[in-house]
């Protein structure tokens, strides 16, 4: 299928450890998992293709940036903690597990297969690298505010941060709110929650379906620090998380979002979610991906050769 050949320029490394990649760099890496998501979803003619596209940008920040992470011992008490509370993007996860060597990058083809440990949602029981099993829309921050109590009984709330990537429909669910009261009551400041607000549901609009208005304001009345910004401004997104970290409260950060984000027939337009790519679709959007990769990876290389960097 033409859509399954390889990526141009084999695919960028991750930053060694104590190396801090550039913003441009972080964004050839969004770009990388979008391909690798495309892919999976064409394979698998099933999956949350336009989810996932939403949230690389974010995704790409945390794993490649962000997160205090070791693919080598997944399970090393001080690392982060990344919940994806929007289970349904499980795809750009997987990329990002794979891209970090968390399992085998050919594992990523099976998704959503029989006898596959990537499933539709992620099993913290088959994945490495899974925190906690997701998909019930609104579980998510619940979850992470007791791993954040859990860590404080360890010792361990200092140096290790919980991140959860929350959807429209995790806003829309009481428990969500349930959570946000929890955390600002037990003074959590190691939590914080990012919201994918991309404003499309299967149904319609969020604002049709359930409108969740100021979700910045709302986190605010309760106790939380919040934020806005656009979640496809690598340097916004970067600079939001970091700074969470130095908080003594819970973060909210507030992400602006376009659903399917770097595909243009599919981005901001409804009728995409759970719906897999045509394999005409499919290569239409490898090609694009495709060519910008190849744009970024050229801008990089004149950047190295003339000596600029950015933060």
């Amino acid at each position: 299928m033409q859509h399954l050949k390889p990526v141009p320029d084999p695919t960028p490394q991750p930053p060694a450890a104590g190396e801090q990649p550039s913003i441009a760099e972080l964004e050839r890496y969004a770009t990388v998992l979008r391909i690798n998501c495309v892919r999976m979803v064409a394979v698998a003619k099933a999956g949350h293709l336009d989810s996932s596209l939403s949230s690389a940008d974010i995704v790409a920040a945390l794993y490649y940036r962000v997160l205090r992470h070791d693919p080598k011992n997944p399970s090393w008490p001080e690392r982060d903690r990344f919940v994806l509370s929007k289970g349904h993007a499980a795809p750009v996860q997987y990329a990002a597990l794979a891209e970090h060597g968390y399992f085998p990058h050919k594992d990523l083809m099976g998704l959503r297969q029989i006898g596959s440990h990537l499933q539709g949602h992620p099993d913290m029981t088959r994945t490495p690298g899974i925190e906690v099993s997701t998909g019930s829309l609104g579980q998510g921050l619940s979850m992470s505010v007791w791993i954040c109590l859990a860590l404080r009984l360890d010792g361990l709330d200092e140096t290790a941060q919980v991140f959860t990537l929350m959807s429209d429909g995790d806003i829309q669910e009481g428990q969500s709110w349930e959570g946000a009261a929890a955390a600002a009551h037990y003074e959590i400041p190691n939590l914080t929650a990012i919201v994918d607000y991309n404003h499309l549901q299967t149904d319609g609009t969020t604002e049709e379906v359930m409108d969740t208005g100021d979700v910045r304001a709302k986190f605010e009345a309760f106790g939380w620090d919040s934020i806005e910004i656009d979640g496809h401004d690598m340097g916004a997104i970067t600079e939001a998380l970091e700074r969470s970290r130095t908080l003594r409260r819970p973060s909210a950060i507030v992400c602006q979002t376009k659903k399917g984000r770097g595909v243009s027939f599919m981005e901001g337009r409804f009728g995409f979610h759970g719906k897999p790519p045509s394999q005409d679709q499919a290569s239409e959007a490898m090609d694009e991906l495709e060519s910008r990769l190849r744009e970024q990876t050229a801008a990089l290389e004149s950047d190295s050769a003339g000596g600029d960097s950015d933060a």
